[in-house]
């Protein structure tokens, strides 16, 4: 027996997760559908932490988007009583006209945003562990950055789903999509759904479902950092553990050369569970990176030397007082678009079918926003923000 919906979510990862809930919020009946359990460690959307800045660098236009999903935030931390969003301010480092400071400046500028630009005096002042700059880069401040939390968001919005009457099948995968003039056949193992519309929000496993987009899954490591134990030449003094909480290093991004770029945060605490919430995490940019397409069934979740060893070298250099070598690496997956900015929008090939992806390594902190603009789409609803740069016909 074929069940019917007016739409079915296929990935409950980021963009899955949150399309379900704002469709959920409307009152239509809509399905889940999760290989794996929600909020899994297999993807792309798991890592305890994400930076969240409102002043985005890669495209002036995610600006808007990040607002939204601020607003989002809130809405959902107010349903289900978790911290889901905690702002904290962002520095922003860099030569004068590198990509880091340059971007920053543009989205602000576009969309009336407030920076504050910190001396280097004020900076080794307000925010000690990153002072070690050089001579000519500046520091910008984004009041409105901070930290996202992945695992927490996605059950959240999965929660708020199910209580307003989504249905979610976990552990269970699409065998097929079948789009036609009288609905979307959605098939798994063990059940047939005929829906009005279908959102594709696979994550790196929506590559193989849109050849023409040419999305290129890559392994990304995700590694933590403790505070340096005892001093070096570097860094003399070795400074307690409570400067590298969130509020002493916030969320910062630093572009040390035209190819080089790094970022992180101070510890989180316990939201960010037992293992990972007194550690620094650290990361490079993707500029950085070789990118190697990989097929997401095959990922290595292995740990090697190179998986942190471009990340240890330049907090090294940006940051001595913190230990270069990872207390923890966990492989992660990011899904490049051609452009670097995300297929989000309706399937120039099938007008029932909207494409949630192209996460491009900046994606989380816009997640709730993503879903709501996923569930305009569905619903044929007029967008609250420009779509027309994220639109996956640039690529048909």
């Amino acid at each position: 027996m074929v069940e019917r919906v007016d739409v079915a979510v296929v990935g409950l990862g980021a963009m899955g997760a949150n399309a379900l809930w704002r469709l959920a919020e409307r009152g239509v009946s809509v399905v889940g559908f999760e290989q794996f359990t929600v909020a899994h460690p297999l993807g792309s959307s798991h890592g305890a932490t994400r930076l969240f800045r409102e002043a985005c660098l890669e495209h002036p236009d995610l600006t808007p988007i990040a607002r939204l999903a601020k607003t989002l935030y809130r809405e959902l931390e107010a349903h289900g009583g978790e911290e889901l969003l905690r702002i904290t301010g962002g520095v922003m480092m860099g030569a004068p006209d590198s990509d880091v400071i340059a971007g920053t400046r543009a989205a602000a500028s576009a969309h009336g945003l407030t920076l504050v630009d910190l001396s280097h005096d004020e900076l080794a002042e307000r925010y000690p562990q990153l002072a070690e700059l050089a001579p000519t880069d500046v520091a910008v401040l984004d009041p409105g950055a901070g930290v996202a939390f992945p695992e927490p968001t996605i059950r959240a919005a999965v929660d708020r789903a199910l209580a307003l009457g989504a249905e979610v099948v976990e552990n269970t995968r699409v065998l097929a999509v079948e789009a036609g003039d009288d609905g979307v056949l959605v098939r798994t193992a063990t059940g047939e759904w005929l829906a009005d519309r279908v959102i594709l929000a696979q994550g790196a496993w929506l590559a193989a479902e849109l050849p023409w987009v040419e999305l290129q899954p890559i392994r990304t490591p995700m590694t933590w950092f403790e505070p340096r134990a005892t001093p070096n030449a570097a860094a003399p003094d070795a400074a307690p553990a409570s400067e590298f909480a969130l509020d002493r290093l916030p969320v910062f991004v630093r572009q040390l050369s035209e190819s080089e770029v790094l970022w992180g945060h101070g510890s989180v605490g316990a939201v960010a569970g037992p293992e990972k919430g007194a550690l620094i995490k650290a990361g490079v940019g993707d500029i950085w990176q070789e990118r190697v397409r990989i097929d997401p069934e095959q990922l290595d979740r292995g740990v090697t030397p190179a998986d942190w060893r471009q990340v240890s070298a330049l907090l090294a250099e940006a940051v001595p007082a913190i230990e270069p070598l990872p207390a923890r690496v966990d492989p992660c997956m990011v899904t490049i678009s051609p452009d670097d900015q995300f297929v989000v929008g309706r399937s120039p090939r099938h007008p029932r079918v909207i494409v949630g992806g192209g996460d491009s390594g900046h994606a989380f902190k816009h997640a709730p926003a993503l879903g709501e603009i996923l569930a305009r789409f569905a619903l044929d609803e007029p967008q609250l923000v420009d779509t027309a740069f994220i639109d996956p016909a640039r690529f048909a």
